[in-house]
């Protein structure tokens, strides 16, 4: 597989598989989730079954100009059972993937973690990873964690790198390079986010993490900008060319995916949640048509 560095690419590999991944949007009634999984169906990402009540299905449809036809309707009037549904069709292997609809996230997330009918595996941890193409950076960067475990612990970063890394090799990075972010560059025991990306550099180093090349701790501009690393003369085979960002907690993770979303002309991004059974779209009810729509197609990337 080559390496894919725009969503196009990603749109233009799925269109040209002989076959679709099936997608499952929970409480899938409002019009950005029909719209986006209107023209995912039309691109050829993906099939979609929408659950949820018909009636605002068909409303939606009607409002977005789009064929109620080309979906898959389980009819479901209620949200909360609708999205206890969507989750049961994915143990029972009627879909490849998850999506939310218009539902909140804590009903979405609180039917994914059920223990007796979630998509949880035992002892697993759940983490989103975030893909951002940015005009100015030369490939997609894959970051997290922006949305779910507030502050990670040492064995919980592990977890968000090795998803990470893992979404990373489904677009096609052989080896993804991790950049382990945090305020310098230098290990400082006042400053334990420095030492956490120490140790994660060194747990790579000596294989206990696996298939990715890592450094850190990284202070971002020399992460991402090379005009930086050379001016602060750091050696890296990852400092300017990373495809992995692990921030330390969900603030800066977060704060950086929102600066770039709103501050940067162009940028372009998709997010889901990694770690369960299945991946699962999770974009923002406020997020665009064409973010949904990325979302999807990294989602039916990374299906297993």
């Amino acid at each position: 597989m080559n390496m894919f560095t725009k969503f196009e690419q990603i749109y233009a590999e799925l269109k040209g598989r002989g076959s679709r991944k099936r997608m499952v949007a929970a409480w899938g009634v409002d019009t950005h989730t029909v719209a986006a999984a209107g023209k995912a169906i039309a691109l050829g990402l993906a099939d979609v079954t929408l659950v949820g009540d018909q009636d605002l299905i068909a409303k939606a449809c009607a409002e977005e100009g789009v064929d109620i036809s080309v979906f898959t309707i389980v009819h479901n009037p209620d949200e909360l059972k609708s999205v206890a549904q969507a989750v049961q069709m994915i143990n029972d292997g009627e879909g490849d993937f998850l999506m939310k609809g218009l539902c909140s996230t804590d009903k979405f997330l609180r039917a994914i973690l059920n223990k007796e009918t979630g998509l949880l595996p035992p002892k697993g941890t759940l983490t989103h990873c975030t893909t951002l193409e940015i005009p100015s950076y030369h490939k997609l960067l894959f970051v997290g964690d922006v949305a779910v475990i507030p502050a990670p612990d040492i064995k919980q970063k592990q977890v968000i790198m090795e998803c990470l890394v893992r979404t990373a090799k489904a677009v096609g990075v052989a080896k993804p390079k991790v950049a382990i972010i945090a305020a310098t560059e230098q290990v400082l025991p006042s400053q334990p986010a420095s030492i956490d990306a120490a140790l994660l550099a060194k747990m790579v180093d000596r294989g206990q993490i696996k298939g990715c090349i890592a450094d850190g701790p990284l202070a971002l501009d020399v992460a991402i900008d090379m005009e930086s690393v050379k001016i602060k003369g750091l050696v890296s085979e990852v400092a300017g060319d990373p495809d992995c960002l692990l921030f330390p907690n969900i603030e800066s993770g977060n704060v950086f995916y929102k600066a770039n979303s709103k501050l940067v002309p162009g940028v372009k991004q998709a997010g889901m949640l990694v770690g369960a059974k299945v991946p699962c779209v999770l974009s923002s009810r406020a997020d665009s048509i064409e973010t949904k729509l990325n979302s999807i197609a990294m989602a039916a990337m990374a299906v297993r």
